[in-house]
This record gives structure tokens, C-alpha cells and sequence, in this order.
């Protein structure tokens, strides 16, 4: 109970306190440190890879942790972006723990990876998405938002789906405005064109090829059915909660906030989405699925009639992740 208070006090002493519990949720990850997570056709996230092996050279120590200090700082970050877009009645730094609770349930989330730069790319985007209708300046705040998620498709290709969210957002935060559709669309293309004329004077166009070359969708092999039943039953428990949770809250929110968590919610359908184009290839894809998963069951710890409830839910997801860790460990032996 105490330490659930902890991070329901909004202070700086509680950012410490996270930073704390980052190193210990992350100690196995710590502890079995790995090299980053190459994959093929991703020539922008090989061109950021070298550029780091330039200086952390083979040490997958540097690399682990470098991957674990972004995942702390993205934790802050989904804690902003729920405090700046009221998705709580208090604000807390639960979202942040949540956050850094989620990705702590599979190694490779914990690696440096493409989708962990391209996942802050999807959350500015997410972050302007959400003031959609309430900014003063809509076409800047609209391009800069098409702007920022097609730098994750270019270093994450598969993020793509992810435009479905944008062009929904706008059609149900926005006005019809054929003038701002058009400065979308302006925004998704810079990007890419800048990215078309760079290769063009370096004579790698043929690198363009490889942002559609994707692997073939399939389900894998489940070799640790202990770990990934009690993994996906137990997330999923939690987030069944929170939406139930967030349904008996819907009349104590505003309209700008209802439309945020419908925002949230297509967030989680796409994110999944994302996460099963790429799991045959790349397990780090869970990745874009924690940010809205993280909003959902903070829903579960943030309870103030059943404060019982809330702790009872705090300390299920912390004994969850640690057996989880634990079969995890267990059956890669």
C-alpha cells in the first residue's frame, strides 16, 4: 500500500523513486545484457547502429543500457502526455510505472531495437495527435504530427499502420477541412521526399526498396507456453479491468477527454495490429502496443473508492512480472 502511494504522489521525489524501481524491474535485463536487434531492410536504423558500435564498439552492456535509460525517459514522457491531456482526474506517476512495468514482461523490449526509436516518433505523434481539438494552430500541429510518424516508418517500416490513426484522428478531432487533409498528407510525404532526395545524391536508391520489403506475416512457435499464457491472460486481465474501470468514469469527463480516450483505445487496435505484422520478425514490436496498454490499466491502480481494489491490482501485476520472469528464465534453460 505504501509504495502504490508512492507513486500516486506527484513530486520529484517520486521521479526518484521511479528511477529506482526502473532499476529494478530492468535488473534481469541488466543482468543478461545483449547486443542490439539487427534486422534486414532497415538500412536507417543500421546507419544509427554503426554510428553508436563507433563508440560503444561490442559492449552489449552500453547497449542494454542506453536501451533501459530511453525506456525510463519514454515512461516520463507517456506520463506527460497523460497529465498535459487530462486522461486522469489526479495526476500521478502511475502511467510512468505502468509503462515501465509493461516492458519489462519480454527481454527483447528491453534492447536496443528499431522500433524503441521509432515508438518515440509514434508517441510525439500520438502527443499532438490528442490536441487536435483544442491547438489554436491546427495545420501546424497536423503536419508536424504526419511529419513525426513518418520518420518512424522510415525507421520502422512496419509502423505504417499507424497512419490509420493519424487520418481517423483528424476526421474525429477535426472538422471537415479539405485545406488541413491537404497539409497532412504534405506532412507524410517530406519526409519520405527528403529521405528520396538524400539517397538519390549518394546514388543508394535502391535502398528505397527496403522500406516495402517486409517479412512474411506468421504466427511463431510458442517454446515457452508457460511464460506467454500467464503473460498475455494476466495483461489481459488487467486491461479488461481498466476499460471497465475507464466506462464507469466516461460522465465525470469532459468531451475533449472522452475523445482522447477513444483516441487511446484505437491506439491499442492499431498498436496490436503493428505488433502482429512484426512479431515473426521482430519481438521488440511489442514495443508499440505498452504506451496505450500502460493508460488503460493505470486505470486499475488510480481507483479512489476501492482503494483496496487498486492495491490489490498493484501488487498482482508485480508478482505477474516477476513469475513471468521467472518461467521466462526458467524455460530458456
Amino acid at each position: 500500500m505504501f509504495v502504490l502511494h508512492l507513486f500516486r504522489q506527484f513530486s520529484p521525489f517520486t521521479v526518484l523513486i521511479l528511477i529506482i524501481s526502473t532499476l529494478l524491474l530492468k535488473f534481469q535485463a541488466l543482468l543478461h545484457p545483449v547486443m542490439p536487434e539487427a534486422l534486414a531492410n532497415q538500412f536507417v536504423f543500421d546507419y544509427i547502429l554503426n554510428t553508436l558500435f563507433f563508440f560503444f564498439h561490442d559492449n552489449k552492456t552500453m547497449f542494454t543500457a542506453l536501451a533501459i535509460f530511453m525506456l525510463l525517459l519514454q515512461a516520463l514522457y507517456v506520463n506527460y502526455i497523460s497529465i498535459r491531456h487530462k486522461l486522469f482526474l489526479h495526476n500521478t506517476y502511475l502511467p510512468a510505472f505502468s509503462y515501465l512495468l509493461l516492458t519489462s514482461f519480454h527481454p527483447a523490449m528491453n534492447m536496443f531495437s528499431a522500433p524503441l526509436i521509432a515508438n518515440w516518433a509514434v508517441l510525439g505523434c500520438v502527443n499532438l495527435i490528442l490536441g487536435f481539438n483544442q491547438t489554436s494552430q491546427p495545420r501546424k500541429q497536423i503536419f508536424n504530427a504526419a511529419f513525426i510518424l513518418s520518420l518512424a516508418v522510415i525507421v520502422f517500416p512496419q509502423s505504417i499502420v499507424f497512419f490509420i490513426l493519424f487520418l481517423l484522428s483528424l476526421a474525429l478531432l477535426r472538422p471537415l477541412n479539405l485545406g488541413e487533409w491537404t497539409v497532412g498528407m504534405m506532412g507524410i510525404l517530406t519526409p519520405l521526399y527528403l529521405l528520396a532526395g538524400l539517397l538519390f545524391l549518394f546514388d543508394r536508391v535502391s535502398l528505397l526498396d527496403t522500406l516495402i520489403k517486409w517479412h512474411s506475416i506468421s504466427i511463431p512457435y510458442i517454446i515457452r507456453p508457460v511464460y506467454f499464457f500467464s503473460a498475455v491472460v494476466g495483461v489481459s486481465l488487467l486491461i479488461l479491468i481498466g476499460l471497465v474501470l475507464l466506462q464507469t468514469q466516461v460522465a465525470k469527463l469532459t468531451v475533449y477527454v472522452r475523445r482522447a480516450w477513444g483516441v487511446v483505445i484505437l491506439y491499442l487496435i492499431l498498436g496490436m495490429s503493428v505488433m502482429l505484422l512484426s512479431i515473426s520478425s521482430s519481438t521488440s514490436a511489442f514495443l508499440f502496443l505498452m504506451p496505450s496498454v500502460a493508460f488503460i490499466i493505470t486505470q486499475c491502480f488510480v481507483v479512489e473508492k476501492r482503494k483496496w481494489f487498486s492495491n490489490f491490482a498493484f501488487y498482482f501485476s508485480v508478482i505477474l512480472l516477476i513469475f513471468c520472469q521467472l518461467a521466462f528464465t526458467h524455460q530458456s534453460t
